[in-house]
């Protein structure tokens, strides 16, 4: 893609041509969706591929967008309180779906399932503890380590002249240092009801508040 302008030298209509900044977007889908559910918007690969598209600015070219979560946990599990067993039952459709989206790559991490967190504390101030009153605690293992082998191969591959970065993950810091060292600009993105860690601040070219997309 080229962005084209026209201009008037010594009488003659000149027309230049000045290439369109390549871009990668890489996207921490768990911190993106905890921000969208927060402002209340329905997260699905089409509010995704929207958002992506408002992280471009007027002089870039996407190249890519790899997006970057795990799929709901499935699995049974005993509740904590009555021991009885319960199965949970994610699908992993709607991440099939966005990857098949133009220019979107879906890159899996692993959620693992480590126990029962209390949903407020004390547990159960009018009496005996019950199932309901705690929330299933699973933790995202692997996207930040992706995260970081992605910045590293496209720090050396030429594909693109920026990173655009969609996460509040400091330990993405060491990976974006090794981006800037090699010759790219790094662009944090700053959702409208978030405010973006200093250390990220720290190591990146430029900050980059979006609006969330229309409905």
């Amino acid at each position: 893609m080229f962005l084209e302008s026209l201009q008037f030298a010594g009488g003659f209509l000149i027309k230049s041509s000045l290439m369109a900044k390549k871009i990668i977007i890489l996207i921490d889908g768990g911190h993106l969706r905890v921000k969208a559910q927060q402002a209340n918007k329905k997260y699905n690969p089409a509010f995704i591929e929207k958002f992506a598209q408002k992280c471009k600015a007027h002089d870039e070219e996407i190249f890519r967008v790899l997006y970057y979560d795990c799929a709901p946990f499935s699995g049974t599990v005993k509740l904590p309180i009555s021991g009885t067993n319960y199965t949970f039952a994610g699908s992993d459709k709607w991440m099939e779906e966005l990857a098949c989206k133009n220019l979107f790559a879906v890159r899996r991490g692993i959620l693992k399932f480590r126990g029962y967190k209390p949903k407020r504390t004390p547990i159960h101030p009018s009496g005996t503890p019950a199932d309901i009153d705690f929330d299933p605690d699973f933790e995202q293992k692997g996207v930040d380590m992706r995260i970081g082998l992605d910045i590293a191969a496209y720090s050396v591959n030429g594909a693109v002249d920026r990173i655009v970065l969609v996460t509040n993950d400091t330990d993405c810091v060491p990976a974006m240092k090794y981006g800037r060292k090699a010759g790219l600009q790094v662009v944090i993105i700053e959702p409208p009801n978030g405010k973006v860690a200093p250390e990220l601040i720290m190591h990146s070219d430029f900050v980059r508040c979006v609006q969330w997309p229309s409905d």
